[in-house]
């Protein structure tokens, strides 16, 4: 099985804790040349000194907010025309507040979608030209299992990241002729700083205690233990790959069984 990333160019976005982060340590050990993509430059320069291979000095990093579009656009574009093309492209964004739907503002799906829909798409847009002329592409998007049954809770989470699975299935239907994939990973309950944020407001909501929150959610899960960060990346690595050349518009859960449909 080719598993080798060797000289093949990937962007990680959110990449300075959590998921997103372990993601860049994986493709980064698989020989990835790994550009970081977060808003705090401290935490990417840190995270890049981590990657494996980086005194060969073939990573790095870009600083930016996602609130701002056109500052992102112009950074990306201006970064490829400098660096050259990117091959792997893994989209990965906080995910939004937790809260019911019935109870949201219209500004908080505005801002959601931009952050999560829109800024892929113009991630996606600045490295589809060097996909198609390297012949390799690999458009990995880290979601949710809410896309295939929604989470409580979680309405404008639930909303958006439909919203960004069926963008991401139709972009795969039209770059499949360019040997280009567009695959989705469904995280479950991953032991990252959002699941705690998660537990410790629905603890206070209900006016119970963290654990209490924490050991219901273990109860609904088959393996009985939330995923760590890098069993996620795993699988976006394994997409990344040479040896997933066929997988192409799925949606990928890695939830330890949790999600109650197939």
């Amino acid at each position: 099985m080719n598993l080798d990333l060797k000289n093949k160019r990937a962007i990680v976005c959110g990449s300075t804790q959590g998921i997103g982060k372990a993601v860049a340590m994986q493709l980064a050990a698989m020989g990835a040349h790994v550009t970081l993509v977060a808003r705090n430059e401290p935490a990417l320069k840190q995270t890049k000194a981590e990657l494996a291979n980086n005194g060969h000095q073939l990573h790095s990093y870009l600083c930016v907010d996602f609130s701002d579009t056109n500052a992102l656009k112009e950074l990306l574009t201006s970064f490829i025309q400098r660096s050259g093309p990117v091959n792997i492209l893994v989209n990965n964004t906080g995910g939004p507040p937790s809260g019911p739907i019935a109870s949201a503002k219209t500004e908080e799906f505005l801002q959601a979608f931009n952050n999560h829909l829109i800024c892929n798409h113009i991630l996606t847009q600045a490295c589809l030209e060097g996909m198609k002329n390297t012949g390799y592409g690999r458009v990995i998007n880290i979601i949710s299992t809410s896309v295939k049954q929604p989470l409580p809770n979680l309405g404008v989470s639930n909303t958006i990241r439909a919203a960004v699975a069926n963008w991401a299935k139709t972009m795969a239907n039209e770059l499949g002729k360019f040997g280009i994939t567009v695959n989705n990973v469904l995280p479950g309950a991953t032991s990252t700083q959002r699941l705690a944020n998660i537990i410790e407001t629905k603890a206070a909501k209900n006016n119970l205690q963290n654990d209490v929150v924490k050991n219901e959610m273990l109860h609904e899960i088959p393996l009985g233990r939330f995923a760590e960060p890098s069993e996620i990346a795993n699988a976006v690595a394994f997409l990344a790959s040479p040896a997933a050349a066929y997988i192409n518009g799925i949606n990928l859960p890695v939830d330890g069984g949790r999600t109650g449909n197939l």
